[in-house]
């Protein structure tokens, strides 16, 4: 592992970084980007159509001119094309829901020393949080997936295989791009309730209504009322919610809906044995600390040894590229 050369420069850096995140967190959550759009707009016309001060405005247009996500000329303020792409809600490809995720994260970042002095969490979990926050999460997830899903689906070879199950699968990003690659294979997508609605308005928008149906529940029942049907079970960025016995009864139930010979793959933020690294999962595993009661991120060794327990053979990790350091670990269900 390559181990970080501090500066003092960069010390401070990193310190007041969050100074560049909360321009951006601002300017998602008022809207700025899609408000300007394709146009080319002054302060005082933006600040009427944001109900905004134009001193307070205008200062937050230069900071964001400054980071080269708008540029201005003669007074006008315009996107860059990949602020367009990004962050402006017309775009197909609009990512503000992950980064409004973040910002409704904030606060408890802000509090974690009160989570690492009691190891008790200091934010309530997206699932039982307002609907807003909701669905910044689960279309945070599939800003998320939408990045991955895709080349997942080219690289893993699931030729052959008729159902596939999105365990815990959100909007079902993972269940669509499969299917699309597959076309001779069904989905179902296993979430909450509250997920119904996201997911249907994602199948919908992929035209996939005819092959993906979703089944309520939760993965922490005693019992999940799935049949032992599927080739394929999908558990993506679910276990780090849950501490290791819950997490071991997830994939038990994973599991124990795939057919004799079927494949369990687990997509997760995959730290090392030690657990001192990759950078991203170890602070991952701090956001799980500080909201659930005993989530966090999983090395490899522990996630082999759930695999193990619940009878999971021929365990071994995939080599996919991915962002912020995820990994994949496959496995084959017992004849």
């Amino acid at each position: 592992m390559t181990q970080t050369e501090w500066t003092k420069p960069a010390l401070l850096e990193t310190s007041g970084s969050y100074w560049k995140t909360c321009a951006l967190h601002t300017g998602v959550k008022l809207d700025l980007f899609s408000v300007i759009g394709n146009r080319a707009l002054g302060a005082e016309e933006i600040g009427k159509k944001i109900n905004g001060n134009v001193y307070g405005v205008s200062t937050l247009l230069h900071a964001l001119c400054a980071m080269d996500l708008l540029v201005k000329e003669n007074d006008l303020y315009r996107n860059t094309p990949f602020s367009l792409k990004f962050l402006s809600k017309e775009s197909q490809e609009y990512t503000g829901f992950i980064i409004m995720h973040h910002h409704h994260l904030m606060d408890s970042w802000n509090r974690m020393s009160e989570s690492v002095l009691s190891g008790k969490p200091c934010r309530q979990r997206a699932s039982s949080s307002t609907e807003m926050e909701r669905e910044s999460f689960l279309m945070g997830m599939f800003n998320i997936a939408m990045g991955l899903a895709p080349s997942f689906a080219k690289e893993i070879d699931l030729s052959g295989k008729k159902r596939f199950l999105d365990f815990g699968g959100g909007p079902g990003t993972y269940a669509i791009h499969f299917c699309m690659e597959n076309p001779g294979m069904t989905a179902t997508i296993f979430d909450l309730p509250t997920t119904r609605v996201f997911a249907e308005k994602t199948i919908a928008r992929f035209g996939m209504k005819d092959r993906i149906d979703f089944v309520d529940g939760s993965y922490l029942d005693e019992k999940v009322d799935l049949k032992k049907e599927y080739d394929v079970a999908w558990i993506s960025h679910n276990l780090h919610g849950e501490g290791p016995d819950e997490a071991e009864k997830v994939l038990g139930h994973a599991v124990s809906a795939v057919k004799p010979g079927g494949e369990i793959f687990i997509h997760e933020f995959i730290l090392n044995d030690d657990k001192t690294g990759p950078l991203f999962p170890a602070l991952f595993s701090i956001n799980m600390l500080l909201g659930t009661e005993k989530g966090r991120a999983y090395s490899e060794q522990e996630l082999t040894k759930m695999l193990t327990k619940n009878g999971v053979v021929d365990i071994r990790r995939l080599d996919v590229k991915s962002a912020m350091t995820s990994g994949i670990l496959c496995g084959r269900v017992l004849e």
